[in-house]
């Protein structure tokens, strides 16, 4: 096993920049840094080291310097965390000194990947620590926090040791019962499978508000110009971050930011406002719109109530029917005149609002929230996050199903342990037991670089 190396804080300047090195040659690449080759580090603690480059003695940086020795590391193996100012160019002239010294740069997630595999954590902890560092939300970066705990492994634990047992008893029954299964023993065995099929149903139906405190919902903010999109968006974000004047057609590109709803991630997409013109470069900032409408989760069709319904707002209300929307009529402050009632249909939610007072901002955000059904991030409980986890929950939970079916049908053991095999295959696939190397290569490529 090779060693390698990375900056592990992110770009940039800072107080503090972090090295990492892990492999067999790590101690190795530490002595040739500080140019001696007597020194034997402590495990577990940290001394002051000077970092020496040239053949004149020439000091690069003072750095502390951590020491953690296989197997009781991150990793499990050799493991040093050199932490020094966090001047981008020290941090490069470091790191091509560790390479010098025979480390090679890490690849994304690649010191976690070397974790999964020396046993120090399962899949889906790796994969939990990817998502605490993705985090856009204190409610996500506690489900991330509680799957790095171990609950999802905690929770899947009784399912397999079920499926082991009927395995076994199955198995047994092929090899060495020369007559069936007493009555009493299938009867059982279905009532504990079918307690397994109970408990996977249950997690799965945990996703539908799992995966939007892990990826959000993505808003694109349409209409025709001049109705108020981008103060409506500057009022969203709390911060002046598009232009905002009296000209129509002031916004010519699509801006991106999120926000925080309620623990919800919510990404903001400020566009271009739809009309026909001659004007080139408003012209493709219009179909830059039509991307972020296509892309979008959810449209807010912001009307303006301070004047009659025009023929470029039908063509946008009429766009926005086949889409999840929420039609915003701003700038209540000036009165309403706008009469929204069947150019939207009945099914429309409707708010009225202000972007410049913030009346009805309240409103506006749980409307926008509602059609993703009612999430209480705060006593959610364990909740299941990832697509990949609810896929392979979703096949565990259907091939059991399918192995209680058979045995309700008085199938052959043979028939049956198909489907419980294949369950606990899917099962393992989520803690990493059973994953393939180009599965392992894929999710990891997802890591950051240093992780």
């Amino acid at each position: 096993m090779d060693t390698i190396v990375a900056v592990a804080t992110p770009p940039g300047r800072s107080a503090i920049g972090v090295i990492r090195l892990s492999g067999p040659g790590s101690v190795d690449v530490l002595r040739s840094l500080i140019r001696d080759q007597e020194f034997t580090p402590n495990p577990n603690h940290t001394v002051l080291k000077k970092i020496i480059v040239g053949d004149g003695g020439e000091v690069l940086d003072y750095a502390l310097v951590s020491y953690f020795a296989a197997p009781h590391s991150f990793t499990g193996e050799d493991m040093i965390e050199i932490s020094c100012h966090g001047s981008p160019v020290v941090l490069r002239q470091l790191l091509d000194l560790t390479q010098m010294f025979d480390a090679r740069l890490a690849g994304p997630g690649e010191f976690t990947l070397r974790a999964c595999r020396n046993g120090k954590i399962d899949l889906s902890k790796a994969e939990a620590i990817r998502d605490l560092i993705n985090a856009r939300t204190s409610s996500a970066a506690s489900q991330a926090t509680r799957q790095l705990s171990g609950e999802l492994s905690s929770a899947l634990a009784p399912c397999k040791r079920e499926l082991v047992s009927a395995i076994v008893t199955l198995e047994s029954a092929l090899e060495f019962v020369e007559d069936d299964l007493p009555e009493v023993q299938l009867t059982e065995m279905r009532t504990r499978l079918s307690g397994v099929q109970a408990r996977l149903t249950a997690l799965l139906e945990t996703y539908s508000t799992g995966h939007l405190l892990r990826d959000g919902i993505k808003v694109a903010i349409v209409g025709r110009p001049n109705v108020g999109k981008s103060s409506l968006f500057n009022k969203l974000l709390r911060l002046d971050r598009a232009i905002v004047t009296d000209v129509p057609g002031t916004t010519r590109d699509s801006l991106t930011e999120s926000i925080n709803l309620q623990g919800i991630p919510v990404s903001l997409t400020d566009t271009a406002g739809i009309r026909k013109t001659g004007d080139k470069i408003e012209a493709i900032g219009v179909e830059r719109t039509h991307r972020a409408i296509a892309d979008a989760d959810l449209l807010l069709v912001v009307i303006d109530g301070s004047t009659e319904l025009s023929s470029e707002d039908l063509v946008v209300l009429e766009q926005s029917k086949e889409a999840q929307h929420v039609v915003a009529v701003n700038k209540s402050d000036l009165g309403h005149r706008s009469e929204v009632g069947n150019e939207i249909g009945s099914e429309s939610k409707v708010v009225h609002l202000s972007a410049l007072t913030g009346e009805g901002l309240d409103s506006l955000a749980a409307a926008i929230l509602e059609p993703f059904g009612r999430v209480d991030s705060e006593d959610a409980g364990f909740l299941i996050t990832d697509s990949r986890h609810y896929d392979l929950l979703r096949r565990a939970e259907e091939s059991v199903g399918e192995a209680v079916g058979l045995l309700n049908d008085h199938a052959g053991e043979e028939l049956v342990l198909v489907g419980l095999h294949n369950a606990l295959k899917f099962l393992g696939e989520i803690t990493g037991e059973t994953t393939t190397e180009d599965l392992l290569s894929e999710i990891f490529s997802t890591f950051c670089i240093g992780k």
